[in-house]
């Protein structure tokens, strides 16, 4: 009789075992599947921008104290003499809150001003123009030469030539636009 107890305990701590190891595949997965919706809420929030060119300009890359006069519209011709125009996003929407911070470093508001202060007196050939989405970004990039933009890195296709920024290209450590 001394041996039967034994044998209860041992297959009642079988049954525990399997009881909890099942609650703890379902917290594992129900884990799971909430830190892959976090993870993707924020990867969605950091955006990796790139600067893409009408394929017929020739610059290839830009130096950040360059991109920042470019974005301000300080610059207003490239070396060649065309006429530079930036096309970007509404500064108000989440993709250009990077781009406002790191290379206006103004609100959102102020560079409404910016934008309005440069196009006046420039109707027939603005130098800073917005888009309403990255595919009408990339498309009027490409079909307006000497125009240069900022998109979301899955925007881009062969319609237009990814521009360096710093000697860097988009998704290459240190580059400037980078989305975290």
């Amino acid at each position: 009789m001394a041996v039967e107890p034994w044998s209860e305990l041992h297959e009642n701590r079988a049954v525990v075992h399997f009881l909890l190891s099942g609650e703890s595949v379902f917290y594992r997965r129900t884990a799971s599947v909430v830190l892959f919706l976090l993870a993707s809420v924020s990867l969605s929030a950091a955006r990796d921008l790139a600067i893409v060119s009408n394929k017929s300009n020739t610059v290839s890359g830009l130096a950040l104290p360059e991109f920042v006069k470019l974005c301000k519209a300080e610059m207003n011709r490239w070396p060649d003499g065309k006429p530079i125009t930036f096309i970007m996003r509404p500064p108000s929407t989440p993709e250009m809150k990077m781009l406002l911070e790191k290379v206006y470093e103004l609100s959102p508001d102020q560079v409404k001003n910016l934008i309005a202060t440069a196009n006046h007196g420039r109707a027939n050939h603005p130098a800073i123009v917005i888009a309403d989405s990255d595919e009408d970004l990339v498309n009027k990039v490409a079909s307006l030469p000497g125009a240069v933009g900022v998109v979301d890195v899955y925007a881009i296709n062969s319609s237009v030539t990814v521009v360096k920024l710093g000697g860097k290209l988009p998704l290459e450590p240190g580059y400037v636009l980078h989305g975290n």
